[in-house]
Formats: structure tokens, C-alpha cells, sequence
């Protein structure tokens, strides 16, 4: 069965906010059978959105709209979808109670009469209600098609996938039974990925991606079969010969993150991890810091953004002055100095130039990275796109994934 994504909002189309939701549905379609075909972006315009939403409807099995669900009048997502099946829009009374519900327990009384908008629904709908927000899904399923609204927020769109439309997706589609498994690998290039498991291509029944993403190269698993259990082999028979290709250059899977897969295996070895930044800002501690319970390896960090800042953090000044506060031997300085400062058993460093200009003649978007643990030490030279968010950003990632693969080649 095929698939269409609709992301609704002007604000997506100025650029104002950044369409992250199409990737993650996208992601999660192929699980169910779903092959996506088509992507939009439409605005706030009741006669595009309806034109889009009829096109969609005409050509595909399942629609997925996200976003226009809220109370103001620019959101026209229920008001298009009511307009292209050619249904009423009326108010629910169940609906209307939860969401006054909702502003009571907030203290918010009376609610705001334009939040009753959300509580509009046609005869075709059945509506889901948003345990994170105000704006319930639709689900719609009529003439042997699916449509599905979700709510634009990201952290409501994934709550309401992840515990109602899934589960129900599961049980409404026919066909095949579809599992997959996604391998992130780093140290290697997209092409060295696809040679290297290439004799897992041959498994009767699989379909492999391979593809680039921040955090290193991925190789995407799917297993189709009759039965989830058939799935389940192949998937798992698929597994065991990519780990066996691939080896110690998986860092992690499906939903695993660098901060959350750095701190694994520091609990598993009993290591303690401080870090001391200087371009990043700090950003690497606060990405540690995401993963609750955090504390019982992250020691603590240094934001040192001066050379003089990072002598006295710890960083011989001889070194700073031989080779500069941007170089290599900075960067393994720094590491060892982490480890140090913080009595911490690793540390990691990142230093470099974010931009845009260069700085004392090294070249902008130049970044050094060290990795220091009881074992060994390392620096990484990278050489990042001069774009200041950018450089930042990658530079995270980066130090995350070194990390990984320091301690992962070291790990029981």
C-alpha cells in the first residue's frame, strides 16, 4: 500500500519552523507495509489544502496530515478534510467537555471560545484525543482508505503515533507483515556500508537502505513475510549476518542516540566522563546531560573559550603557545586535562573555529576533537561546512560518536 504526508503551516513554507515531522512518519511507514510516495508542504490557504488534501485522497491509500489542528482560524486542516469528502463540521459534545476539562485543570476558566474549534468533527471521523495537548487526531477510514490527521507539535505528534495510531495501524492493515531494524555504523563511508554487507542483500524476502545521517551511515533493515513470525526470522537471521559484516562499527540501533548510547557503555565499563569545550560552548555536556539518570557517569565540564581559560583549567600554556588553542595537540591536551580537572575517568575535548571567518590562519569550520580514557588517547581533525550552527552542531555529534568508538572497541 502507498502512502502521502501532508505538512500543513505557512510557517514550514517561510521557513520559520523546520519540517522534522514528514522524516519521522517516514521513518515508520515502512514497519506497516506502507511504501511513502509522496511528500507536500501546503499553507494556510483553505483552497490549497483542500486541492492537496483531494489530490492525495485520489491517489493514495493511506494520507497522513500533520499540523493546522489548532484553535486559531488560520488552522484549516478539519475545515479542508470536511470540505474535500463534502461532510459537516459540527461540534462534538464529548469533545467540547474534555477539552474544558483540560483549560479547568490548568486553572483556565473560562476556556477560550476559539479552542471549541478543536472540538469540531465530521460523521467519517473518529476522534483521538491528544494526551500532551489540545488538539485531537482524526481517524478516517472510508472507501477502503485511511486518512489520519496529527497534531503539528513534535513531541504530540510522536506521543499520539507511538500509543494510538500505531497500534492501530497494526490491526487495520491487511497484507503482508512487515518488521525492520535500522544499524548505525560509524568509521565508514555509505559505500564501504553497502560492499561490506553485501551477501546480506541475498536473504530471501529482505530489503536493505543504505543512507547517510548526522550521526554516521545507516543500513536499513525490512523483513516481509506472511506471518510475523516468518518476519521475525528473516529479520533476525538478517541481523546476526550484518553484525557479523559489520562488527564493532555498529555503534547502536533503531532508536538509539549518541548520548544515550555513550552513556551505555560507560555504565558498563564503570567509567566517570568529564568534558572541557571551547567552540561547542558547552553543548556537549548538555547533549550528555539529556539522558536521565546521567548523573551517574557525567561528571561535570569546563566551557574554556579563551586560551588563557584553558591554561587554567589545566592545559600546559606551552602547548597553547607551540601550537595554538585550535590543533591537535590542544585538543589531546584538553582531554587529559578533563580527566584530571574532574578526577573523571575519560575525558573529551573539542576545540576548533564555528565562523564564519577563519581565526589565527585556521580555516573556519576546522575542529579537533579528543577522546582521553584510562586505556588510550585520541584527537580527530574534522573539517565541517562554515556555518556557524553547523559546525556547533556536527562537532557534538562527532565528539558523541568518538567516544562510542573508543570506549565500544574496549567494551566486555
Amino acid at each position: 500500500m502507498n502512502a502521502e504526508i501532508i505538512a500543513v503551516g505557512t510557517e514550514l513554507l517561510m521557513g520559520e519552523t523546520q519540517d522534522t515531522n514528514t522524516s519521522w512518519i517516514g521513518q515508520r511507514l515502512p514497519e506497516f507495509g506502507l511504501e511513502p510516495e509522496y511528500a507536500s508542504i501546503v499553507g494556510d490557504n483553505l483552497t490549497r489544502l483542500t486541492e492537496t488534501l483531494d489530490r492525495a485522497w485520489r491517489r493514495s491509500d493511506v494520507v497522513i496530515v500533520m499540523g493546522g489542528l489548532g484553535p486559531t482560524l488560520d488552522d484549516l486542516t478539519r475545515d479542508a478534510i470536511a470540505k474535500m469528502l463534502g461532510e459537516p463540521l459540527t461540534t462534538d459534545p464529548e469533545l467540547k467537555d474534555w477539552l474544558e476539562e483540560n483549560f479547568a485543570r490548568r486553572n483556565v476558566r473560562p476556556m477560550p471560545r476559539q479552542n471549541l474549534r478543536q472540538a469540531g468533527i465530521i460523521p467519517s471521523a473518529v476522534a483521538i484525543r491528544n494526551a500532551m495537548g489540545t488538539a485531537p487526531s482524526w481517524w478516517i477510514d472510508r472507501d477502503g482508505k485511511l486518512l489520519l490527521t496529527l497534531p503539528g507539535p513534535p513531541r504530540e505528534l510522536s506521543n499520539m503515533w507511538t500509543t494510538e495510531i500505531a497500534p492501530r495501524l497494526k490491526e487495520r492493515l491487511p497484507g503482508k507483515k512487515v518488521m525492520s531494524r535500522t544499524f548505525k555504523t560509524i568509521g565508514l563511508s555509505e559505500a564501504a556500508v553497502d560492499e561490506m554487507a553485501r551477501g546480506v542483500y541475498d536473504i530471501p524476502g529482505m530489503d536493505f537502505g543504505v543512507y547517510a545521517k548526522p550521526d554516521g551511515i545507516y543500513l536499513r533493515a525490512i523483513a516481509k513475510a506472511d506471518t510475523e513470525a516468518e518476519a521475525l526470522n528473516t529479520l533476525l537471521r538478517a541481523e546476526t549476518m550484518t553484525r557479523d559484516a559489520l562488527g564493532a562499527y555498529i555503534w547502536g540501533t533503531d532508536e538509539e542516540y549518541p548520548p544515550e548510547r555513550a552513556g551505555e557503555l560507560l555504565l558498563r565499563r564503570g567509567y566517570t566522563l568529564a568534558v572541557m569545550e571551547s567552540c561547542t560552548g558547552g553543548m556537549v555536556g548538555a547533549a550528555l546531560t539529556e539522558t536521565p539518570g546521567s548523573s551517574a557517569y557525567f561528571l561535570g565540564g569546563a566551557i574554556t573559550y579563551s586560551g588563557a581559560m584553558k591554561a587554567q583549567a589545566g592545559v600546559p600554556e606551552e602547548t597553547l603557545r607551540e601550537h595554538g588553542a585550535v590543533s591537535e595537540e590542544a585538543a589531546r591536551a584538553m582531554a587529559e586535562a578533563a580527566r584530571r580537572t574532574f578526577g573523571a575517568d575519560c575525558g573529551v575535548s573539542v576545540t576548533g573555529v564555528a565562523g564564519p571567518g577563519d581565526q589565527d590562519g585556521v580555516k573556519a569550520g576546522t575542529v579537533f576533537i579528543g577522546v582521553a580514557t584510562p586505556e588510550t588517547a585520541g584527537v580527530s581533525r574534522h573539517e565541517f561546512p562554515s556555518r556557524r550552527p553547523l559546525v556547533r552542531n556536527r562537532a557534538v555529534t562527532a565528539a558523541l560518536l568518538q567516544l562510542i568508538q573508543a570506549l565500544q572497541e574496549r567494551a566486555p
